[in-house]
């Protein structure tokens, strides 16, 4: 194998020269890193990444752990999720480790890839309203960043879309309508975001002056098949809702598929709205409405508020391994989104879109 010091040789330069023009520390020339890393390059050299991580204490690696059962991780939403952050992770120069764990041993993974030096640095999504992942890695002081905050708020980098205003835009859009039976179907409520949009969408109709019926809400859905099934329940009530909002599309998908076994046309005699926008929503019988949110460039955005994170705390600066404008995909996030919670704090509040189609 070509090591620094056959490089050296080849280029009359010291071994910490080579090392450094590699690593592109700015006390070395431009023309001296040219040279060193195309002669790298023509011998075939391939850094030794392993004693690279252990000389600087890191591992270059973020850590997502998943639960075994795929209810709820199943869904188009995270795939598109977990590619955003895989894709950003490795333009700076990291690998994405996924690990599985059953409820029992959640915790225990955790403490095993920390303790083992695993990774760097963990990834959350779907947080609890009370999370004890948070809990875990807040008091063992390891560095994570969440899609989505907790009950308490906390003092952790998380980035969260604005649920509440997006229930508003919700029922904002079927009240203008003509809608007054109003249904929904959601997630359970120990997940911190079906809870605020539970309330958040119950609070905006009252200001609106209707009140969402007890029997008009069916919680613990995540599947397009439990979507259905919630749907013909709510269709099979005496007085039956005009409107059905899923709380993801999947569900919202399910409730138009319930309504057309029911013999109702989608947008005219039930209108269904969902949220998340997956790429499959446009392209529906009939189009979904929806509530956008650009789930692949969050995810993205969530390593970069991780890396910042550790950087920071190593008095260093992220910098991507390539420009980012150049990777095909990588979308700006869309001018009616707004960060609204602090930057300093590392916690970013989104504010999402409807996109109104023909399902309502």
């Amino acid at each position: 194998m070509v090591t620094l010091k056959d490089i050296a040789e080849r280029v009359n330069r010291s071994v910490t020269t080579v090392s450094r023009a590699l690593s592109g520390y700015s006390d070395v020339s431009p023309e001296t890193i040219s040279v060193v890393r195309e002669t790298a390059e023509e011998m075939g050299y391939v850094p030794n990444t392993l004693a690279q991580r252990l000389q600087k204490r890191s591992t270059d690696t973020i850590g997502i752990v998943l639960p075994v059962s795929s209810q709820g991780y199943a869904e188009p939403f995270f795939s598109e999720f977990l590619a955003g952050i895989g894709e950003t992770a490795s333009l700076f120069g990291y690998d994405l480790l996924v690990a599985y764990a059953h409820d029992s041993n959640e915790i225990a993974i955790y403490r095993k890839l920390i303790t083992g030096r695993r990774v760097d640095g963990f990834i959350l999504s779907r947080t609890l309203r009370q999370d004890p992942r948070i809990e875990f890695l807040t008091s063992a002081g390891f560095p994570f960043c969440a899609f989505g905050r907790v009950e308490d708020a906390g003092d952790f980098p998380y980035i969260e879309e604005d649920g509440d205003y997006a229930m508003g835009l919700i029922a904002e859009h079927l009240v203008s309508r003509g809608h007054s039976r109003i249904a929904c179907i959601c997630p359970p409520q120990s997940i911190m975001f079906s809870h605020v949009r539970l309330e958040s969408i119950k609070r905006h109709l009252k200001r609106l002056g209707i009140t969402l019926a007890p029997d008009m809400v069916k919680i613990g859905c995540f599947t397009q098949k439990e979507g259905y099934d919630a749907a013909i329940q709510l269709l099979d009530n005496p007085r039956p809702p005009t409107a059905v909002i899923g709380f993801n599309d999947l569900i919202a998908f399910g409730a138009i598929n319930a309504g057309k076994d029911r013999g109702l046309k989608i947008g005219k005699d039930l209108a269904v709205t969902g949220f998340d926008d997956i790429p499959m929503a446009a392209h529906y019988r009939p189009p979904l409405t929806t509530i956008r949110q650009p789930i692949r460039k969050i995810g993205g955005m969530v390593v970069e508020l991780l890396l910042d994170y550790i950087r920071s705390e190593n008095g260093d600066q992220a910098q991507p391994a390539v420009n980012p404008d150049e990777i095909a995909g990588q979308d700006s996030i869309p001018r009616g989104w707004m960060e609204t919670a602090s930057r300093q704090n590392r916690q970013l509040l989104l504010r999402p879109e409807l996109i109104v189609r023909e399902s309502t």
